[in-house]
């Protein structure tokens, strides 16, 4: 089974991870900030990845630890649960409408951590969610899970909307990469 547990705390954080990557997408997430528990059920679900977290943040000071520090363990705990890469698709990609908004996502499970991201955003909250911290989560997220990320935003206009778009995006890249297709790992190198 390929799972993982991280526990991560810091002075700002306190957060318990648990992910089954062949999951029927169980989730299970309180982060204090309601938006984000949206977004990252939508990620598990459309990923179908279980996931079970709690983050217990200094949201009284925002939301920036709180995003930044979930984005850092869903990567450790990403990368724990594909061990050494072996028989997966390693590559993904998908194109996601939510009404007006189009998102899209490429990646490769590559062991080389590197994020470019593209969405513009007209407001500055979703709710008690700081829109700019979407590309802090995958920043996180990407670094500490070593996959290269490509995310863009084509269009939209209600930052709802963008913002889901973009992160069922990733989920959907995500669910194609992680799949198990046999065999050695997918590298002229022989290793990720």
């Amino acid at each position: 089974m390929r799972t993982a547990e991280v526990k991560r705390t810091t002075k700002e954080t306190d957060i318990d991870v648990f992910i089954r990557l062949d999951g029927e997408g169980r989730v299970a997430v309180d982060t204090g900030i309601g938006f984000f528990d949206h977004m990252l059920t939508a990620f598990a679900v459309h990923s179908g990845i279980d996931l079970q977290m709690t983050c217990n943040g200094d949201l009284n000071v925002d939301g920036h630890h709180t995003v930044e520090d979930v984005g850092i363990a869903l990567g450790t705990a990403l990368a724990q649960a594909l061990g050494d890469k072996s028989g997966i698709a390693r590559y993904g990609h998908a194109y996601v409408p939510m009404d007006e908004a189009l998102a899209f996502c490429a990646m490769d499970i590559s062991g080389r951590p590197y994020l470019v991201f593209d969405a513009q955003f007209t407001n500055d909250r979703t709710g008690e969610y700081d829109t700019c911290l979407t590309e802090e989560f995958f920043r996180a997220f990407a670094f500490n899970s070593g996959i290269t990320l490509h995310i863009k935003a084509e269009y939209g206009r209600n930052d709802h909307h963008i913002t889901e778009a973009v992160y069922k995006a990733a989920a959907h890249a995500l669910k194609q990469a992680v799949a198990q297709t046999g065999g050695g790992v997918l590298s002229t190198k022989g290793v990720l």
